[in-house]
């Protein structure tokens, strides 16, 4: 998969971003789970659900989807342990949401202040 990768910009200071692999983890953690990027627990040392997500992100526009879906499905075709007729081969229905995660304590109750009126 690394090689699929958009390389890293060089960087003088600030803090070193989180490593690829770790990121992948922590992806494959939300999407196994199903649950919400901000719920991804920093102690198992993943990075946030915000740098997850943004990793994710960053890897569809740089359009490695597909590749790496393909290199996902090569492994265990290449054992004999993969069946055909129910793998999904094209990685089509894979995509993130347009959306970046919102955190719980920035939502807005005014709306539901003024139905509640009256």
């Amino acid at each position: 998969m690394e090689p699929l990768l958009p390389p890293w910009p060089e960087r003088s200071s600030g803090p070193k971003p989180v490593d690829d692999r770790l990121c992948l983890q922590g992806i494959m953690y939300v999407l196994h789970q199903d649950t919400a990027w901000q719920l991804l627990p920093l102690t198992m040392g993943f990075g946030s659900g915000r740098t997850c997500w943004r990793r994710l992100d960053s890897w569809q526009k740089a359009s490695i989807s597909q590749q790496l879906h393909r290199i996902l499905l090569a492994l265990p075709n290449e054992a004999g342990e993969l069946d055909w007729p129910r793998a999904c081969v094209d990685g089509s229905h894979i995509r993130v949401t347009q959306r970046e995660p919102q955190r719980a304590h920035r939502r807005s109750t005014s709306g539901r202040r003024a139905a509640n009126t009256t």
